[in-house]
């Protein structure tokens, strides 16, 4: 069947309109919308079941007035704790206030823990303000190469957080020293361990999944990939350089026993905006054997 020259560029025409449309909602979506992602595993360490939502990058990000659609759907969640893996400033941008009324409204919900990104290191050495006491004072835990031995629903857990690369002990040398120390204390424990650590490219490409007796890492830090292509992942992360493939959700050892939970988090500051990537709460349901 001919197409005369006209036809053809009028179908083309409309192709375009509908392919700028759908970018355009892709767009809009990535920056505005809000996903739950659910991510079941199972443990012999704790005796029932334990909800765990995770939240992590949120860069200033707002959610509705003072983050009324994060809060709410994160109260949806019923979670018996909150894990923020860092990010929630930016660091060049002198504000607290978002960060600091997300952390009051959480408490209010479940006992709130956090660790450190890139960012709130960076906001600390720019603008001299101690982050850890503002959060501490809107009621959340910091934990900074620390760990808290307790109970939450009735399960006896080791939370930690670190901020930092946390390679295998072969690859140890003077700067990292202290990362090996820590995650030496964390690991002798016969609790469920749970850690947050920002930084998720060791877990993922240099074996620390394997080196490290953890059972979860929670992680952030290279928002899926910023842009997400079907079959192919994010096309960007830092430390991993362009086209790193799947960097989202559940990772596991070799061995299948440890577990890295890796979310796209909520927000971005990279000069590529977020496409085909939907912010992220992070919900893991552990249950354990009764």
């Amino acid at each position: 069947m001919f197409i005369s020259g006209k036809k053809l560029k009028i179908h083309l025409l409309y192709l375009l309109i509908i392919l700028i449309t759908l970018s355009a909602a892709s767009l809009l979506a990535s920056k505005y919308a809000l996903s739950v992602t659910h991510i079941t595993a199972s443990t012999g360490k704790i005796s029932s079941s334990l909800r765990i939502v995770q939240l992590t990058d949120l860069h200033d990000s707002s959610f509705g007035r003072g983050n009324s659609r994060l809060i709410r759907k994160v109260r949806e969640q019923d979670p018996d704790v909150i894990l923020i893996t860092g990010d929630l400033v930016n660091a060049k941008q002198e504000n607290t206030e978002i960060a600091v009324n997300l952390i009051k409204n959480l408490v209010k919900i479940a006992p709130v823990y956090c660790s450190d990104g890139n960012h709130e290191v960076e906001y600390q050495e720019n603008y001299g303000t101690d982050l850890h006491e503002l959060y501490r004072e809107a009621g959340a835990q910091i934990l900074d190469r620390e760990y808290q031995d307790v109970e939450i629903a009735g399960q006896q857990l080791r939370i930690g957080g670190i901020y930092g690369y946390c390679l295998p002990a072969k690859y140890e040398s003077e700067a990292r020293a202290d990362e090996t120390e820590f995650l030496t204390r964390f690991q002798d424990t016969d609790r469920l361990k749970i850690l947050m650590c920002h930084m998720p490219v060791c877990w993922v490409i240099n074996e620390s999944l394997d080196e490290w007796n953890v059972d979860y890492v929670f992680a952030g830090h290279v928002h899926g990939g910023e842009v997400i292509l079907p079959f192919a992942g994010g096309i960007y992360a830092p430390d991993m350089g362009w086209f790193p493939g799947r960097l989202e959700g559940e990772f596991k050892s070799k061995d299948q026993e440890k577990t890295l939970i890796l979310s796209r988090g909520l927000g971005t500051t990279e000069m590529i905006p977020r496409f085909n990537n939907i912010p992220e709460i992070m919900v893991v349901d552990i249950d354990g054997e009764k």
